[in-house]
């Protein structure tokens, strides 16, 4: 097989540490549920009834993945530029229409996560039927911590909480999201090919808002770890 020449040097591959391994992990995709807490989807006045949805998602460039404890510019364009704390879950196997009761079978593991958005834009797109790309699809706006490996374990319960400059802002449990990870993966699934790498943010709960230059973020996922994220000048 020829060896493969380009005009000018691919982008790496997108990669995160893991917990206890020298080796790092490959990221493939990233996707991200969309109004998974009842009390966020009533504070974005967009409020939730199971019984008659299903889960929505959005996905973002690995090239907006950023690691936990960076600090990244204040992104331009936008004067409302918002936290989101979630569990990230990360797919370790292949799965395709994945039944909820076999879903643990391709679970390689869990981080924290950061689901940064330019929301002004978010909503401008929202009210007008548009994609939301502008809002979601930020440079520097996936952040995420280390991959804790836990092979097969579904995550039902655990604190969820974040602060800015100490003060918290965002305090739930894993246990209120609407759909869970079960029902997460078999449902993605069927629209998916999941892959070795994929990663899964499950949603936010209530109480996001904005911040600046010069603040820091800092979050947890009780029994997964911790979060960092400096927000710095804008460009």
């Amino acid at each position: 097989m020829t060896q493969s020449t380009y005009l000018w040097n691919p982008p790496p591959v997108a990669s995160l540490p893991v917990r206890g391994e020298s080796a790092r992990l490959p990221v493939n995709r990233l996707f991200f549920v969309g109004r998974n807490y009842h009390a966020h989807a009533a504070e974005m006045g967009k409020p939730v009834d199971k019984s008659a949805e299903r889960p929505f998602y959005f996905t973002k460039a690995p090239q907006t993945l950023v690691e936990s404890g960076a600090t990244v510019p204040y992104p331009s364009e936008t004067k409302n530029f918002h936290f989101e704390m979630e569990l990230v879950l990360v797919v370790g196997k292949p799965g395709f229409r994945v039944k909820a009761e076999d879903a643990h079978e391709i679970i390689y593991g869990y981080a924290c996560g950061l689901d940064m958005t330019r929301r002004d834009l978010q909503l401008v797109a929202r009210d007008k039927g548009r994609p939301w790309d502008l809002g979601k699809d930020v440079e520097n706006s996936s952040v995420c911590s280390e991959i804790v490996p836990m092979p097969g374990v579904v995550i039902e319960r655990g604190e969820i909480a974040l602060a800015v400059n100490g003060q918290t802002k965002q305090q739930s449990n894993v246990d209120k999201l609407i759909w869970n990870i079960r029902e997460i993966i078999a449902d993605l699934s069927l629209f998916y090919h999941l892959q070795p790498g994929d990663l899964i943010y499950t949603g936010t709960p209530e109480g996001v808002g904005a911040v600046v230059s010069g603040d820091r973020i800092t979050g947890h996922v009780e029994g997964v770890g911790e979060i960092a994220l400096n927000i710095g000048p804008a460009e």
